[in-house]
């Protein structure tokens, strides 16, 4: 009897401790250096700067804040303000993201899942955003560069007090590519979809730098960052990492501000010279917001809505990929197209269509037909082989490549004259500009793929039509929008 106690027993706290470390604890490694270890004196500092804070009037909604990680006594004060912006305000997930300060990382590290312990609480991490970002081929879901890394840890207690029943998602970045920080803004931008997210970038300005000098140096950098302006901060990555020591999150979160159509606020600047009073070397503290207007979340016009009415379903959607992918591979082996039955209805409509092909994720080719006079499924089988074979920027694709090959579809809508610039939307109107014998058009997906605001998709518009970038501008110029049902073979 004693023997079968024993060996419950034994299963019992083996299955208790298989438990505990498939669900990570981190404990809390800066409590009582970077800010106070006890919860009552914790508790009274983050009320008394957030009380001094005051309040900022944020027309719109904040997706994203910037603030400072210095010890509480140096820059919590400037922490404050950006936290007191978003308290109260309700959120999913918090996605954390600073820059490796203790490892060497090349990519970016996710905390996988599990526990952050801190004097005020727990934080659970969001098992299910972490996983989302595991398919970027730069992350690594892995605990240990998360160890000594103070960035992550002193935004908990202000996440704690100001957001209510959240998860979050720590994230830290090591050296990275822009095309990184893209993709890794187009993935949270595809969480954001699904549940309310906040992303906070922890982040110091410049580093040990006489007062006057950092003054002026981080007043730069901080417009460059209002203006989300990527690539003067990114002139050399040498050059940028100067201007703060997380400036790879702090573009990631321009990036993402791009893809949500965000604009960006600097709330508070001091540096430690104001905090201390020795001016000779300082480090830069900034608190500012990234937020959506309420105009840019207007409801779209009617005119718009019926830009919207043409849909397609799965099936439909499945049917036209199979003509493209059958066209190419009749095409490319015999020479000859192949003859093409559609079984829906709706493909027989006259629509305007772009066939977009990729290898390995980069272009292979992409033409399309703006003009609705031919049948939708006749569009695709056309320019499926002209994109594989006339694009002027690629040599013609081989059948061979063809196993590497995604096809991606762009079914256009009506097009309709753009009045106001400002009824543009990124993300869900594609361009097209003409002036004489010039044009050029870029399709909606294309300042998502690539991060740009509503004024860099204009100019590279422009650039697509080989006129100047500003052209845009001018009068007489004739400059359409129109949306796209855009879908490929990995959807």
């Amino acid at each position: 009897m004693r023997i079968k106690i024993y060996f419950l027993l034994m299963i019992t706290v083996s299955a208790c401790f298989i438990n505990v470390y498939s669900n990570e604890i981190k404990s809390p490694e800066f409590n009582g250096t970077f800010y106070p270890a006890k919860a009552s004196a914790l508790n009274k500092f983050i009320n008394n700067a957030m009380e001094e804070a005051g309040n900022s009037t944020i027309n719109g909604e904040i997706i994203g804040i910037l603030v400072p990680h210095a010890g509480y006594v140096y820059s919590g004060k400037i922490a404050a303000v950006a936290y007191k912006a978003i308290a109260g305000k309700r959120f999913d997930t918090v996605v954390i993201i600073s820059s490796a300060h203790q490892h060497y990382l090349e990519g970016a590290a996710i905390y996988p899942e599990g526990i952050f312990i801190t004097p005020l609480g727990n934080l659970e991490v969001d098992r299910e955003a972490a996983q989302a970002l595991k398919p970027l081929d730069f992350c690594v879901l892995n605990t240990q560069y998360f160890a000594r890394e103070h960035p992550i840890e002193v935004q908990l207690p202000f996440i704690i007090k100001t957001v209510k029943n959240a998860k979050i998602l720590p994230i830290i970045l090591g050296k990275n590519s822009l095309e990184n920080l893209q993709k890794l803004a187009g993935a949270l931008t595809e969480i954001s979809q699904k549940k309310q997210i906040l992303v906070v970038v922890s982040s110091d300005l410049s580093h040990f730098h006489a007062y006057d000098e950092a003054v002026a140096m981080d007043k730069e950098t901080t417009e460059l960052i209002k203006n989300k302006d990527i690539d003067y901060l990114w002139t050399s990555e040498e050059y940028a990492q100067n201007l703060a020591c997380g400036i790879y999150p702090i573009i990631a979160l321009l990036y993402y501000s791009n893809l949500k159509d965000a604009q960006i606020d600097i709330l508070k600047y001091a540096n430690s010279g104001d905090a201390t009073g020795d001016k000779e070397k300082v480090v830069g503290y900034a608190a500012a917001v990234s937020y959506i207007t309420e105009k840019m979340k207007e409801p779209a016009k009617e005119e718009e809505k019926t830009m919207t009415e043409f849909r397609l379903n799965d099936a439909e959607k499945k049917e036209l990929l199979k003509i493209a992918r059958s066209t190419l591979e009749g095409y490319l082996k015999t020479g000859k197209a192949p003859k093409i039955k559609a079984e829906y209805p709706i493909l027989n409509e006259k629509r305007g269509a772009f066939v977009t092909l990729k290898k390995h994720g980069q272009l292979r080719g992409c033409i399309g037909r703006i003009v609705a006079d031919t049948p939708l499924r006749e569009v695709i089988s056309s320019v499926s082989i002209e994109s594989a074979t006339e694009d002027p920027r690629f040599t013609p694709v081989t059948y061979n490549e063809l196993k590497d090959i995604e096809i991606e579809i762009s079914v256009l809508t009506p097009f309709e004259k753009v009045n106001d610039i400002g009824e543009i939307e990124v993300g869900k109107h594609g361009l097209l500009i003409s002036k004489g014998y010039y044009s050029g058009l870029l399709l909606p997906q294309v300042p998502l793929e690539y991060g740009w605001d509503r004024q860099t998709f204009l100019e590279h518009t422009c650039l697509k039509a080989g006129l100047p970038k500003d052209t845009y501008k001018e009068k007489g110029i004739m400059l359409y929008k129109f949306s796209a049902i855009v879908f490929n073979e990995k959807d």
